[in-house]
């Protein structure tokens, strides 16, 4: 009985064994699609490649690539006003785009940072083809909601230095940093009014038309961009 016991002890073992070494071999030798995908981004978005990108004009001269831990890229760039220019002309807003280790993750961590906002409201935030009208293809990202003080921020984790648009019935294709791509690259950040009626009352404009840039009941209920970019060539 003792022998019996034994013996299923060692194979139980010799099983978790295993199924930890099988583990270390998925961690350490990812799968084929998810290999040529790390090993894109991590030679394509090294700190002295974008330097080189917006000394050549490839990014925006607003874009700064701030000191990091290698692999870690962190690149900044500053939102100002549009549809806010004229009521709030000091607000102001900065996006931080932290890309980790390739190895381990796919996706960055963003962070959008607001001040001399209105107060109390909710806006969207989309990244867009183009920083200005008429916008481009788009993707929804995050809300951000300000504070009695106008200040707010929000933090969101998603695939943004390859983020693309694409139409599947007629996909296209585009340059990105890594080369020709699929889609449409989506490389600029905007903010819109979540709600029509805020942005009415808030830029005291009883004329402004809904947008789409918002999802659910009713279509375009969104009021218009507040902030963006700004740039014509691409933040990110």
């Amino acid at each position: 009985m003792r022998q019996k016991t034994f013996t299923r002890r060692i194979i139980l073992i010799g099983m978790i064994l295993a199924a930890l070494l099988l583990t270390t071999l998925v961690v350490a030798h990812p799968g084929g699609a998810s290999s040529t995908a790390r090993q894109i981004r991590s030679q394509s978005f090294q700190p002295k490649t974008l330097q080189q990108m917006i000394a050549e004009h490839q990014l925006a001269s607003t874009v700064q690539v701030l000191s990091s831990q290698p692999p870690s890229v962190i690149i900044q760039f500053p939102l100002f006003p549009s549809g806010l220019k004229k009521t709030f002309p000091k607000a102001t807003g900065v996006v931080t785009i932290v890309q980790g280790n390739p190895a381990v993750s796919l996706f960055e961590t963003v962070t959008v940072d607001v001040a001399n906002m209105p107060p109390d409201t909710t806006f969207t935030i989309f990244f867009i083809e183009k920083a200005v009208k008429p916008f481009g293809h788009a993707e929804y990202v995050a809300d951000l909601h300000t504070r009695d003080d106008g200040h707010g921020d929000i933090s969101f984790q998603t695939i943004t230095l390859v983020a693309f648009a694409m139409d599947a019935a007629n996909p296209g294709t585009s340059q990105d940093q890594s080369g020709l791509a699929s889609g449409v690259q989506l490389e600029h950040l905007g903010m819109w009014f979540s709600s029509m009626q805020d942005a009415q009352k808030i830029l005291n404009d009883t004329t402004l038309k809904g947008t789409p840039f918002d999802g659910g009941n009713p279509p375009l209920h969104a009021g218009p961009q507040a902030m963006t970019d700004g740039q014509d060539a691409p933040v990110f």
